[in-house]
């Protein structure tokens, strides 16, 4: 304990009006005393306190923006599968699935956030939704990388694998190591799944105090998916990307069930743009649709939240009807790596996020507030838009690409059951568009507001083909299970409730089964 230097801690916090971090100092064990100086120690005070205060002096933060310095983003560089013909979007995805094939690409991951709001005290993308399969977000992603790999191979004759980068937090990643290692990495080389932490900030009171988490321990939160690019710095994982020749990199959110992973068709459009930086967008379903824009603010690329425009900003309309301002973000992106490269030393504006911080009051004792108590500071992903004019939007149709998960069953929207139905209705379109007869029990054909079970594995389809040999002119009821034996490396189609899986065994006869 003697190399601790206390007084030179008690002075730095005293600078900077943070001494209430020692307040329990001699109530400590040696072990915590040296935890707690550890973490201050690690802090850089100067960079973190101003930090907070240009945050919270920001006046600009969430005040609506002037109507005459917003523009859209421009036709020139927003396309996407409703303004493609068929032809175009195949030339498009073949594109994609060239580059992936000469393994120029890679996904990253951004799954830092916990399920709190689900109910679940585990990483989100360990989450089950209640897929028949009981794959969780994790499993359905890593079989979606497998299957476009294959994709790619089949095409090009070239097998090359798609590194999986996944940004956790310190509250997420020993969870998430020990969630793949004891799932065999859902089949992927171990050697291709690169699990990193982001970077993490103290969390404050409204006044500028920095949290204590335990007597011992500061409240810190993960520094926003915006923290991606610094972490891709300092933990190597761009240096890893250079040694393996990485080009191209997916960025995407762990919460979309529908997510298409390294989407052959989006990477080959943004390739194509010879774009630095993509977006995938829907079209805002409504003017007032709670959801973030992309725009040009004074000439530069943002991403607005819908408080931050006038309601004749959000309602105008070109003179095809469409909303002028109607690219929605979904946090679905595409880099090249030199990009990466360039962003990620620069400095990102911080936003305030008031959170409920459970804190320890005076006596020691641990406190779970009601209500809002203090602030996170969080970078978002899309802030870098702006240092590019070299950007490309590609617009996907929301039913097929974009159901987030959010909310426990107890919200209406964004929740366990709202994901399912996506993943059914997608699948049943899949299943339809292959020239599968979808029927309700009585042999009638299915009305389209029925709900209908069917799910699809990703081994079989990654987005609706290989389909027909096993469903075209066959009646299909619900629930329907196509799913891939990797043992027979076969096709097995289940029609009843009683023949679901469990780690890939089937455990009762099957209606139909087609060897590959």
């Amino acid at each position: 304990m003697s190399d601790l230097n206390v007084k030179e801690i008690a002075s730095l916090l005293e600078k900077h009006e943070q001494s209430h971090l020692l307040q329990f100092w001699d109530q400590l064990t040696d072990e915590q005393k040296i935890q707690l100086y550890d973490d201050i120690k690690s802090i850089d005070f100067d960079d973190v306190i101003s930090t907070f205060r240009e945050s919270t002096e920001d006046k600009s933060a969430n005040k609506q923006i002037e109507d005459d310095l917003l523009e859209p983003p421009g036709d020139s560089i927003h396309s996407g599968v409703p303004k493609c013909s068929p032809d175009e979007l195949e030339k498009l995805r073949e594109r994609g699935l060239q580059e992936i094939s000469e393994g120029n690409v890679a996904v990253l991951l951004m799954a830092g956030g916990q399920g709190t709001r689900l109910g679940v005290d585990y990483p989100k993308g360990m989450y089950s939704v209640g897929l028949p399969s009981g794959k969780s977000l994790y499993q359905l992603q890593g079989e979606r990388i497998r299957r476009v790999e294959e994709l790619a191979s089949q095409k090009w004759g070239k097998k090359s694998s798609i590194p999986w980068y996944i940004m956790t937090s310190e509250h997420t990643k020993t969870a998430t190591e020990e969630f793949f290692a004891s799932n065999n990495y859902f089949g992927l080389s171990r050697d291709n799944v690169i699990i990193f932490e982001q970077g993490t900030l103290p969390c404050f009171t409204f006044d500028g105090k920095i949290i204590m988490d335990k007597p011992y321990k500061i409240a810190r939160s993960p520094d926003g998916n915006g923290g991606l690019y610094r972490s891709l710095d300092e933990t190597g994982v761009l240096l890893d990307m250079d040694k393996r020749g990485i080009k191209y990199t997916h960025v995407y959110g762990v919460d979309n069930i529908l997510v298409k992973l390294a989407d052959p068709t989006f990477i080959g459009y943004c390739v194509t743009k010879k774009a630095a930086a993509g977006a995938k967008v829907v079209e805002k379903s409504s003017p007032t649709e709670a959801v973030g824009i992309i725009c040009k603010v004074q000439g530069k690329f943002k991403v607005v939240e819908y408080s931050e425009v006038s309601s004749a900003i959000a309602e105008k309309r070109n003179p095809d009807g469409l909303l002028t301002f109607r690219c929605g973000s979904i946090c679905n992106h595409f880099f090249t790596v030199e990009f990466l490269k360039e962003v990620s030393r620069k400095k990102l504006t911080h936003h305030v996020a008031r959170k409920k911080i459970p804190y320890i009051n005076s006596e020691g004792v641990v406190i779970r507030p009601d209500k809002p108590n203090g602030i996170k500071l969080e970078k978002f992903v899309f802030d870098v838009f702006e240092f590019t004019q070299d950007l490309a939007i590609w617009e996907v149709i929301r039913d097929e690409e974009f159901s987030p998960l959010k909310n426990n069953e107890s919200a209406s929207t964004d929740n366990a059951k709202t994901a399912r139905e996506s993943i059914y209705n997608l699948h049943k379109k899949y299943c339809q568009k292959a020239g599968g007869i979808i029927a309700v029990d009585d042999g009638d054909q299915c009305d389209n507001n029925q709900t209908f079970i069917c799910e699809i594995s990703p081994l079989v389809s990654y987005g609706g083909e290989n389909l027909e040999p096993y469903v075209k002119g066959k009646t299909l009821k619900s629930p329907l299970i196509i799913e891939k034996d990797n043992k027979l490396s076969s096709i097995t189609i289940v029609n009843t409730f009683t023949q679901y899986y469990n780690k890939g065994e089937i455990h009762s006869p099957v209606l139909q089964q087609c060897i590959l």
